[in-house]
């Protein structure tokens, strides 16, 4: 387990506040203006483990969840066209990918719980895991130093507009750092430039500004490319 994170919500984006360490996306929930005022968010965030990998499956099974359940973080991980093995969906062909990795030992992502029940996902790992990234005229590589990418957010439809986003995303950065990760990258939608509706997995800029991301690059109006360098663990 990383550390229990609250966040106080929620008439606007500001009243946030993180509480731990003890235990230790979606678009609409991440924006801040949007905030509706609903209980506070506290999870308990894991990495998703075999023993965990029946809560990701209840998780993205719910309503809400069909791009989760389609794609199980696999879209950017291959660099190619996916080739569906004879008899499987391309849903069950990409749960059975993710769980080979998860039982093969890696740590794809994290879940949130909240009350034993699983309501967030967030995706992460080295950047060279999610090989679609090399090709992306948007998310392709800034430089060579080694960094951690974010690729997605999932949360509970029922759970939305209280911060389980951005507690994820602090989560997150907590996990990288105690991994001795030294910098981590994201490619969020700019909800300020945009006209229309975004890859809304990516999350908000906002939210990442609020976290003390700072962009690198923006190759397209709406999608810029943020870091944010890690303290190395152990350090103050």
């Amino acid at each position: 387990m990383l550390t229990r994170i609250q966040w106080d919500n929620v008439a606007d984006s500001t009243q946030q506040t993180v509480v731990g360490p003890t235990h230790c996306g979606n678009w609409d929930e991440a924006q801040g203006p949007r905030y509706r005022k609903l209980r506070p968010v506290s999870l308990e965030i894991h990495p998703l483990t075999s023993q965990r990998w029946p809560d990701l499956v209840e998780l993205f099974g719910r309503p809400g969840a069909s791009m989760a359940r389609g794609c199980y973080c696999m879209f950017y991980r291959r660099a190619g066209k996916h080739q569906v093995q004879p008899g499987l969906t391309y849903s069950e062909s990409n749960k059975r990918a993710l769980q080979a990795l998860v039982k093969r030992g890696m740590v794809p992502g994290l879940l949130g719980y909240e009350d034993s029940r699983p309501i967030g996902w967030i995706s992460l790992g080295p950047r060279d895991d999610y090989a679609r990234l090399a090709r992306s005229p948007v998310m392709k590589p800034v430089d060579d130093k080694p960094v951690w990418s974010i690729i997605c957010f999932f949360v509970d439809a029922k759970a939305r507009h209280r911060g389980v986003a951005e507690a994820m995303l602090e989560g997150a950065m907590r996990w990288a750092r105690a991994q001795g990760v030294t910098l981590l990258e994201a490619y969020p939608c700019d909800q300020a430039m945009r006209g229309r509706d975004g890859p809304t997995w990516f999350g908000a800029k906002a939210m990442f500004d609020r976290a003390g991301f700072v962009e690198v690059a923006r190759r397209t109006p709406t999608r810029p490319v943020v870091r944010k360098a890690l303290r190395r663990a152990g350090r103050k």
